[in-house]
Formats: structure tokens, C-alpha cells, sequence
């Protein structure tokens, strides 16, 4: 069967207001937001609905590559396991959304918090477009994290199934326990994005200068190719050519924030006892070392989730580097849905 061709609509939504002292009062930040479907998908409303988040350092389109073959991979499969439509969504200070929000983001001079996406999540969730769907929320790294804290929001989860890959959700304690360890590398990690170029002469000298060097190296050429089509843009200065949508001060401060990866930890521990919690990994050891990833499905700390999985030749960036083999991954695992899940009437708090 051939693939089904996928419609895109993009879509721009304001958040709730969560910092007034630097947007209109009433007013929160923008989040742009991609919706995939198909001819055939739209009549299946019993089918799932997807919801994706991305890492620190990315943006929504990152995740096209996966959501076109899980469409593929689900078309022939019974209905409930078919994809209804897919979402995939910019934290506000980052991709299309860092555009929107350049001058509040300028003057408030700080990061977007994951509480402050979470919140903006979880009102998009409880919003009319997405009523009586059965939701599978799918988030890479920090994406991950900002997915688990909009189950404060609400009374049960609004979630059919949650996907966690490359999850940087951590115990407090054992945190701590290794704080100058984790601390070394999140420096490191802050002053190689301080120092990293952010403009080129044009988009396919970028593509060139991204194919050469490390981490771009390792990816997909797919995805670089996203990564220059969709996370560039002429530059505010049209004699600099191109540059990154977002700031790299931004995405700089973005990793230090590691209170609310702390947090999700509990509502993990929850989550499991809930609803399927399946963990993804790459099969190399990079940004999560070992004993931060098995407490994430040790027993002894609460954990209890559906299944932990690893994509093989694939590292901490395995949505980039292997989109194709995550896609068959999370296929597998959405096929162990129970198929009369539905949410509707969803109990939000908010």
C-alpha cells in the first residue's frame, strides 16, 4: 500500500498568561503548532491522535520524518490502531514560535520554563479541536518532561498512552547525589551552545557547514535538511543571510532548569499506575547516563512503566539519527493500545 499523502495546517495559538510583566496583561506567549493528516485519516475518529514535543535546541518539524512512516506503518492495521490525525508543537522559544515571541522574549531576558510549555499544552489539550480523540502524547528530552507536567492539569490523564524518548526526567535525590557530575556537563553543554555559529551566508551553506561537523554528522540527512529548511531564517539584518530562529542565550538557558525534570519524576511514578508509560532510548549512553536511565523503570523508585526499548546505532538525538527505526518502535508499542480508550469530557484543573 502506498504511503498515504499527508495535508499539513499550521496553526498559532496564545498561551495562557503565564509571565504579565512581560506580555499584554491577558496575553501569554505564542506557540506554533503543525497538524498532519490524511484524505483517509480524518474519517477515522476512532483512530489515535499524536501529540509531539521536541528536545531543547529544536523545533516541531524535527518530528515529520517519524510522523510520516507511523502514518505509513499504521494505515493497514484496524481502525483504533490507525492514525487519526498528528500534532506537533514549538515551545514558545523555539522554531516558529521564537519568531513570534522575539520581543517578549527580549525583555523578559530569561527562559521559557517547561511549567510555562506544560501549561500551554495541557490548555490545547482540554481545547475544543481535540474532544473525544484518543490522545498518545510523544516527547523527545526536555519534550518528554514538559508532557509529564501537564498531568498536574488534570483530574485523570487525558492520555490514551504517553512515549517518553530520551526522557531527562530525574530523581531528585539521585541528582543531587551526583550534582557535580551533572553540573560539569551541563556546563559544558551550556558553553558549547554560547560559542556555536548561528548564521550563514545562505541555507545551503549551512547544510554544507551541518553535514561536516559533529553532532549533524550523525543524522539523517533528512534531517538536517529539516533542520535548514524549517529552523532557519533570513536573518533580521539581510546582509548576514541566514541564522537560527532562535537565540542560542535562549536555548543556553533552557538546560540549567532542571527543577521541573525533577519534579516529573513524581507524576511518573503516578503516570505508570495509570495509564502505559513506554520509555525509549538510544542504544548509546550519552546525555542520560545508565543509572539515571534504569531509575526511571526501577521498582524501587515507584517506576513501573509499560516497556523500556532502545534503537540501535542511535544516540541521545535518536529522533534525528534514526527517525525511521523510532518510528518502528513506537509502531510496535501502539499496537498494544487498548482499543476502546477514548477521551472525552476531559476533567481538567486549570
Amino acid at each position: 500500500m502506498a504511503p498515504p499523502a499527508l495535508r499539513v495546517e499550521t496553526h498559532t495559538f496564545q498561551t495562557p498568561d503565564y509571565n504579565a510583566e512581560y506580555t499584554p496583561k491577558g496575553q501569554g506567549l505564542w506557540v506554533s503548532a503543525k497538524r498532519y493528516t490524511s484524505e483517509e485519516s480524518v474519517k477515522n475518529e476512532g483512530g489515535l491522535t499524536l501529540l509531539f514535543t521536541h528536545c531543547n535546541g529544536s523545533h516541531k518539524e524535527q518530528w515529520e520524518i517519524v510522523i510520516a512512516q507511523l502514518f505509513n506503518l499504521q494505515q493497514s492495521k484496524a481502525e483504533p490502531y490507525r492514525i487519526r490525525e498528528a500534532w506537533s508543537f514549538d515551545r514558545q522559544n523555539y522554531g516558529d514560535a521564537a519568531v513570534l515571541n522575539a520581543q517578549a522574549l527580549f525583555r523578559r531576558q530569561d527562559t521559557v520554563s517547561l511549567y510555562e510549555w506544560a501549561l500551554a499544552l495541557s490548555s490545547f489539550v482540554q481545547s475544543p479541536l481535540l474532544r473525544g480523540h484518543r490522545l498518545v502524547a510523544i516527547g523527545h528530552s526536555a519534550g518528554a518532561t514538559a508532557w509529564m507536567l501537564t498531568t498536574q492539569h488534570f483530574h485523570s490523564p487525558p492520555y490514551t498512552s504517553m512515549f517518553l524518548v530520551e526522557s531527562t526526567i530525574t530523581h531528585k535525590a539521585i541528582f543531587e547525589r551526583e550534582l557535580d557530575e551533572r553540573m560539569q556537563y551541563m556546563d559544558f553543554v551550556v558553553n558549547l551552545t554560547l560559542n556555536r555559529k548561528y548564521q550563514w551566508d545562505s541555507k545551503q551553506k549551512a547544510f554544507e557547514y551541518f553535514k561536516k561537523r559533529v553532532p549533524w554528522i550523525m543524522w539523517d540527512e533528512r534531517s538536517v535538511r529539516l533542520l535548514v529548511e524549517y529552523g532557519l531564517h533570513d536573518s533580521p539584518d539581510y546582509r548576514r543571510g541566514v541564522s537560527l530562529k532562535w537565540t542560542r542565550e535562549q536555548e543556553a538557558a533552557s538546560y540549567p532548569d532542571t527543577k521541573p525534570h525533577q519534579e516529573s519524576a513524581i507524576y511518573l511514578s503516578r503516570l505508570c499506575k495509570q495509564i502505559p508509560v513506554h520509555l525509549v532510548w538510544g542504544e548509546r549512553v550519552e546525555f542520560m547516563p545508565e543509572y539515571l536511565r534504569d531509575s526511571l523503570s526501577d521498582p524501587l523508585e515507584g517506576m513501573s512503566p509499560a516497556s523500556v526499548s532502545y534503537v540501535q546505532d542511535a544516540g541521545h538525538m535518536v529522533v534525528q539519527e534514526k527517525p525511521d527505526s523510532l518510528a518502528e518502535v513506537i509502531s510496535v508499542k501502539l499496537d498494544t493500545l487498548s482499543p476502546s480508550s477514548l477521551t472525552s469530557g476531559i476533567g481538567a484543573k486549570l
